[in-house]
């Protein structure tokens, strides 16, 4: 009796001692449920298009259209959603929201002064509404008149960011909402089989435009889906399936997420078995996971407003409005899970970026041209989360980094680090001559005291480890899946 006890007392520390990241990578067991359309791969993408995704960090998100010209007030109003789901509101009459497209002629649009903007503030890829849940194009479509061209504007705004983002180096990605509210087969759900002939003169239309994007703009690296969740789309599973076959077939590689489509049970993002059906789980839409363990092992990206819920403009943010700190606290959280940041900018009915979005575009961007490569190329370091900040970890040089968002009272950071690793030294990333002073305080722990107590911005550290030369380099790896 007694050695089995003991014997149960060594496993359970043993158990105690397994570091989670490689726990949540081992897929646990499930009840094999036989589908057809569920998720066609498991584990994470490792092509190189996929890894490229995996390293941007940061992402610029753009949501634009003809609900920019009311700015989430009509006739004095003041719609309490946000503002791209105007028209859905009782107060704004249907007819008169349908006709605003005659007006939208953002004379002040400049595709190229966008892209620089987006690159100084440090964005690698960019998403851009080319068609909202109004169902108005911001290309010139073949397949409807409700497009840019029939507006005063007339030039083609998605084919010129297209070019100004990729001029920029900036990989661009497509919004598209399967909801069209202008389109007469459109439904949210099929009441009758009196119904089914129009739904299907929708889905074909859905998947012309979808080819059509493709077929006009071949630099898109990915499609972003929106309004899938319809009781009528979810019922596709079989269209849906086979279109997401055919777009990837037209650009190799090309990343699509987990809202897209659902199996033949109802389920989205996560088949009946559990398995993720897309290349990144986007389940992350104004919220950002407790901590890596509950993403078990997939690819994930936040996308997050300035203001509490606003994606188009809004003439009048109410509520908290986050300042570029907690924009860049975020930033840092989602990268030291794995994830990457995408910040979203709601362009007014001229084509001008509002001052507020502006003012933190150039606040992330002075940060990241000091500290962008603790941002850029990096993910989880394998390190315990410390209540003074996060770790990141360069997936190119090794590197490991702290990133200071809270400095303790005490002037220093506590460390822990892994069994088999003892720090060499901790410096500056600006200034690498300049080290910390390191004073051990258990086997693997450590007290890195401060030279300074630095509130106003977020301090970056490299960590080197001994034995790891000069490059800091940080031998910790992900379990093959």
């Amino acid at each position: 009796m007694r050695k089995n006890v003991i014997l149960f007392l060594v496993i359970f520390l043993i158990g105690l001692s397994t570091p989670s990241y490689s726990q949540f990578y081992e897929k646990p067991k499930r009840a094999s449920v036989a589908l057809e359309h569920g998720a066609h791969r498991l584990g994470r993408r490792t092509d190189a298009m996929m890894e490229t995704w995996r390293n941007y960090g940061l992402g610029q998100f753009i949501h634009w259209g003809v609900y920019a010209i009311p700015g989430g007030q009509w006739n004095g109003k003041a719609y309490p959603g946000a503002a791209e789901w105007i028209r859905a509101w009782n107060e704004m009459p249907r007819d008169e929201y349908d006709q605003l497209y005659k007006q939208f002629n953002p004379k002040d649009f400049d595709a190229k002064k966008w892209a620089r903007q987006a690159k100084e503030m440090g964005a690698k890829y960019m998403l851009i509404t080319t068609k909202h849940h109004d169902g108005f194009c911001l290309w010139p479509s073949k397949y409807t008149d409700y497009t840019i061209e029939n507006s005063p504007y007339k030039k083609d705004i998605v084919g010129d960011l297209v070019k100004a983002y990729t001029a920029e180096g900036i990989d661009v990605y497509l919004y598209f909402s399967i909801i069209d509210w202008n389109h007469p087969g459109y439904r949210s759900k099929i009441k009758s089989d009196d119904e089914r002939p129009a739904y299907e003169e929708f889905k074909q239309f859905t998947r012309n435009q979808l080819v059509e994007l493709l077929d006009m703009y071949p630099e898109t690296k990915g499609l972003w889906f929106d309004g899938t969740w319809d009781k009528a789309w979810v019922e596709q599973a079989e269209f849906a399936d086979e279109l997401g076959k055919e777009l990837r077939s037209m650009i190799p590689g090309l990343i699509i997420g987990s809202r897209f489509r659902a199996d033949e049970k109802g389920n989205r993002h996560f088949d009946a078995n559990g398995d993720m059906m897309g290349d990144y789980e986007q389940g992350w839409e104004r919220k950002i996971p407790a901590n890596i363990d509950v993403l078990n092992g997939n690819d994930w990206d936040c996308v997050m407003t300035i203001p509490e819920n606003q994606w188009g403009y809004n003439s009048n943010w109410k509520g908290h409005v986050k300042s570029s700190n907690e924009l860049l606290e975020m930033l840092i959280r989602c990268v030291s899970m794995d994830g990457n940041f995408v910040l979203n900018f709601g362009p007014d009915g001229l084509g001008n970026i509002r001052p507020e979005e502006t003012e933190r575009a150039a606040d992330i961007g002075k940060w990241m041209k000091k500290n962008g490569e603790a941002i850029h190329d990096c993910g989880y370091a394998g390190l315990d989360e410390q209540n003074w900040g996060y770790f990141t970890k360069s997936r190119t040089s090794g590197k490991t980094y702290l990133l200071v968002t809270n400095v303790p009272v005490t002037g220093g950071l506590t460390v822990k680090v892994p069994k088999d690793k003892e720090i060499a030294k901790v410096y500056p990333l600006a200034s690498p001559n300049q080290s910390l002073k390191l004073e051990k305080t258990g086997k693997y722990d450590y007290f890195v005291r401060l030279n300074e107590k630095n509130t106003d911005s977020i301090a970056v550290f490299v960590l080197e480890y001994k034995g790891d030369g000069e490059s800091g380099s940080y031998d910790f790896q992900e379990p093959k899946i």
